[in-house]
């Protein structure tokens, strides 16, 4: 155990962020120098809250398995080379797990029952970026290789999960990304302002010099086909995400100004980065309207604030969470509790129980206001609750429903469930003999921390597949955990 009596001795305590007036005049990260430096000064005092408990709820909590108990153990000590050495056994890319994740660990942790958890983030991004900042974390190249082959199709967290791990078991490598850069929607999704994609570029580096070869700008489905693939890999691991954004099918729903938020933030994320964007859909000096109170909706929030918008209203059907824990939800499971982002400390409104009933437009087509209504707890619409707010810009940010079908997926020939997702087994593997799929192309939509577990687990699946047995870690599958979330 760090400090006996530390979580007796000190407080909760998180860092500070730069103030709104200086951060929303910029691109950067919210945090002073990046969130581990920022958290230096009492990220030793946190580390030190932990009880390393007989059972850590934590582990159960993490899809990852981390081992949080001992990093916070040595971080209290000081010893920050063995701290990343044992964050990097179960987690390939704690930089963005420690700025992205919302830290289901924490509200698993034994502390929170009854005080505010232990920041078991902030420990571990404090962990990371002081390790990159003292050169500690170096390629993992093979020792030799295996002579097989593998695609990773998709280069979001599941995909480099996938890679680093089977590149560092010794098997050839190639990841296909259909957009310009490597990254996935860790580059083009996610807003500078959450995380900077020097953070990311520094990661692909190292993979790099591990020996993962990076294909950008390739169409796979068009320019390279399925069976292409089939013909020329080994093995062939779809980590494609889930990319169908849900729709809102309402009257006026034509009309222009209305976007997918995947449309608005990669448009975002490329001129914050200094590129050229043709027919940019930007905020400035318009009344904008987000649909949907997820991450996703609070990123466009933030963007819209910094691209100067008159107004903005964060709409979400649901009721508004409470402060608390819900007696539904006891811990260690993950509540619905309200949480404040970044982005809405800088501004906007979020109205709760709300549905759209229509889009108005103006006489030229384009959108000028929401016909909105209250809705009850069952989602009814409340009677004599109607009312028009003003929007120029509406935003959809309601979730994904499925991987796009047309293309590569109908070329292999894979099996989708029900709710249109990749059918695949125990072990990752999809219905077509070695293709497997992992992150949310076959789970669905869900968190940052889940993607780089099923990558991992998916990459100890393949090398087995390919050699017949595996050295490789994987996260414990869910079903084998005691409640599992």
């Amino acid at each position: 155990m760090a400090d006996p009596k530390g979580f007796l001795k000190h407080d909760r305590e998180v860092a500070e962020r730069r103030p709104v007036e200086e951060r929303v005049e910029d691109w950067n990260e919210v945090y002073p120098g990046g969130p581990g430096r920022a958290l230096l000064p009492i990220i030793r005092t946190q580390a030190g809250r932990c009880m390393d408990c007989g059972i850590p709820f934590c582990h159960q909590g993490c899809p990852l398995g981390n081992i949080i108990p001992e990093w916070n153990d040595l971080v209290w000590r000081d010893d920050w080379d063995a701290a990343i050495e044992r964050l990097h056994a179960t987690n390939n890319f704690p930089e963005f797990t420690g700025r992205l994740c919302p830290a289901p660990c924490e509200t698993a942790c034994v502390l929170g029952i009854n005080q505010p958890a232990v920041t078991i983030k902030n420990v571990e991004v404090a962990i990371i970026d002081r390790a990159w900042e003292s050169h500690n974390v170096r390629p993992e190249a093979p020792e030799w290789l295996s002579g097989k082959t593998v695609a990773v199709i998709g280069s979001g967290p599941a995909g480099l999960a996938v890679a680093q791990q089977l590149t560092r078991a010794g098997h050839t490598v190639a990841v296909y990304e259909r957009a310009d850069k490597i990254g996935g929607l860790l580059r083009y999704g996610i807003p500078e302002f959450k995380m900077e994609k020097k953070v990311l570029d520094r990661r692909l580096e190292q993979m790099r010099r591990e020996g993962t070869v990076f294909r950008a700008g390739v169409d796979v489905g068009g320019d390279l086909t399925g069976h292409d693939l089939r013909d020329r890999y080994d093995a062939v691991v779809l980590a494609v995400g889930s990319t169908i954004a849900r729709d809102l099918p309402v009257p006026g729903r034509e009309h222009g100004g209305i976007h997918q938020a995947m449309e608005y933030l990669p448009q975002s994320n490329r001129a914050s980065l200094g590129e050229t964007v043709e027919g940019q859909i930007r905020a400035d000096g318009k009344h904008v309207v987000i649909i949907g109170g997820g991450d996703t909706g609070a990123d466009c929030l933030g963007t819209a604030t910094r691209q100067g918008a008159k107004s903005i209203t964060q709409l979400e059907i649901m009721p508004r969470p409470g402060e608390d824990r819900p007696p539904h939800q006891p811990w260690p499971t993950y509540p619905m509790t309200f949480r404040v982002s970044s982005a809405h400390e800088e501004g906007g409104e979020r109205v709760y129980s709300v549905s759209t009933q229509e889009f108005l437009a103006d006489e030229q087509g384009n959108v000028r206001a929401l016909r909105l209504v209250e809705v009850d707890e069952k989602f009814q619409p409340i009677e004599g609750t109607e009312h028009e707010i003003p929007a120029e810009l509406v935003l959809l940010a309601m979730g994904f429903v499925g991987p796009e079908r047309e293309g590569l997926v109908e070329q292999l020939g894979v099996e989708l469930d029900e709710r249109g997702n990749i059918v695949r087994d125990a072990s990752y593997a999809t219905t077509v003999d070695g293709v497997f799929v992992a992150g949310d192309a076959g789970r669905g939509q869900s968190l940052i921390v889940w993607a780089i577990a099923e990558g991992r687990a998916a990459a100890a699946a393949v090398d087995t597949f390919l050699t017949g047995a595996t050295t490789l870690p994987a996260p414990i599958p869910p079903s084998e955990r005691p409640l599992a979330v």
